[in-house]
């Protein structure tokens, strides 16, 4: 059997119709498998052949392929002898009936719009600008327009040129290389990314998805110009502003500096303006002031004011006189009536009666304390007399087993038992010798 498969190996390897094979088809069965060989499937309404690409050539695909889409592929075709199985061995693919870079365009645009890139608030650029940074060409027109442009319009600004690669393979890296380095320097106000027109190869690297999102995160407002009026590149989309050309890129960029200083002329001359009509204004008004009657005669400000003073003080004086004799009136009956009622003989009786029940009070207390004293010293006795302790001290004693039980009956003992003795002054330990019960107790 493997020699049989290695034969077929050979001939599928040696025929010339089968080492370079334009197939077009349906992709089916595919597992995207990141930075890895890509493993699916080709099929049309009557036939499927299973399809390798390995990452050498997955990596150049411009566009993301996707399960059902159907594609253009080169490569050629050859025998797996693991498995016996004929399969096609892809070197480039396009999709059918649109082209790679447009295709991988559209997806880019798709995925960065769905992710906000796009409709975010886009920064406002300065009025006017101390330094301008220039991504371009060092070599194309673009500079050139650029420089012309803001030197007659606003020869001011500072314009400083980052070289970069603006067409092939490395130009993304190094275009992303040159923003960082713009923002690292952080002095510049306004970024302008440029270059000229070209087909959509020429100008991919502005539609790469690294360039676009080196843009995004960028501090300093971005205009760019790429291609023609025509042209929309995904740096476009995500720019803070888009201009159709280079010169119009650096109108955007600056304004026109003779403009200006004729607008702050106009501006001075219409401040001027305003500012004697309001001190001609204010000065009228000083004067009419000034013409006034307060200032002529201040003294008629508060002459009505003194008046009305001179009234409320002799109202304030009368009132005050007659509240005065009302209260000497009422003082006068009050004393009159103190002398009537005579108080002093009544306080005297009151404190001759206060003093007897003073005396009668502290007998009946004291009667009280000698009673209570009384019944206390015959509780005491009483209770003295019902003590153990002056039972036992006339001789009598309890006894108690080892548990601390009160022995009451001797059947609550036996022979050899110990138990405790208590007397008056401590206790005493003693053993059973012998038992006797008294008649009387059965």
């Amino acid at each position: 059997m493997s020699s049989l498969t290695k034969y077929l190996k050979r001939k599928f390897d040696a025929d010339p119709y089968l080492g370079k094979v334009y197939l077009t088809g349906e992709i089916s069965n595919y597992r995207p498998r990141p930075n890895a060989h890509q493993y699916f499937s080709l099929k049309d309404e009557h036939a499927k052949i299973n399809a390798i690409m390995f990452r050498s050539a997955f990596d150049k695909v411009k566009f993301k392929p996707e399960e059902g889409m159907k594609v253009l592929v080169v490569g050629r075709i050859s025998l797996y002898e693991a498995n016996g199985g004929y399969q096609i061995y892809i070197e480039r693919m396009e999709p059918d009936g649109v082209g790679a870079l447009y295709q991988a365009y559209e997806q880019l645009k798709k995925k960065l719009a769905q992710e906000g890139l796009f409709g975010v608030e886009k920064k406002f650029l300065p009025r006017f600008p101390r330094k301008i940074a220039v991504i371009t060409s060092p070599s194309g027109a673009v500079i050139k327009d650029i420089m012309t442009t803001i030197r007659r319009r606003y020869p001011i600004a500072q314009i400083v040129l980052f070289p970069a690669l603006v067409q092939g393979e490395s130009a993304a890296a190094d275009i992303v290389a040159r923003i960082q380095q713009v923002e690292e320097i952080g002095n510049f106000d306004t970024l302008i990314i440029g270059r000229g027109g070209g087909s959509i190869e020429d100008l991919w690297p502005f539609n790469e998805e690294v360039v676009a999102r080196a843009i995004f995160e960028c501090q300093i407002p971005v205009i760019s110009s790429v291609g023609h009026e025509t042209d929309t590149t995904i740096a476009d989309l995500v720019a803070d502003v888009r201009a159709a050309t280079p010169t119009a890129a650096a109108e955007l960029a600056v304004p026109v500096l003779s403009d200006e200083i004729l607008k702050i002329q106009q501006l001075r001359i219409r401040l001027l303006q305003n500012l004697q009509s309001r001190i001609k204004l204010k000065q009228q008004l000083v004067n009419k002031l000034i013409s006034s009657y307060v200032f002529q005669q201040p003294g008629r400000l508060y002459e009505g004011y003194l008046q009305k003073i001179d009234y409320l003080k002799k109202r304030a004086q009368q009132a005050l006189q007659q509240r005065m004799t009302e209260h000497e009136r009422v003082a006068r009956s009050l004393i009159q009536r103190l002398q009537e009622q005579a108080p002093f003989e009544k306080l005297h009786l009151y404190d001759s009666k206060v003093e007897y029940l003073t005396q009668q009070l502290d007998r009946a207390i004291k009667n009280y304390f000698q009673k209570n004293e009384q019944r206390l010293e015959k509780a005491i006795s009483d209770l003295d007399m019902l003590s153990p302790l002056k039972i036992m001290g006339r001789g009598y004693s309890y006894v108690s087993d080892n548990e601390q039980r009160i022995i009451k009956s001797v059947v609550q003992l036996k022979t050899d038992d110990v138990i405790d003795i208590h007397l008056q002054d401590g206790n005493a330990k003693a053993k059973v010798m012998e038992l006797r019960r008294t008649k009387n107790n059965g």
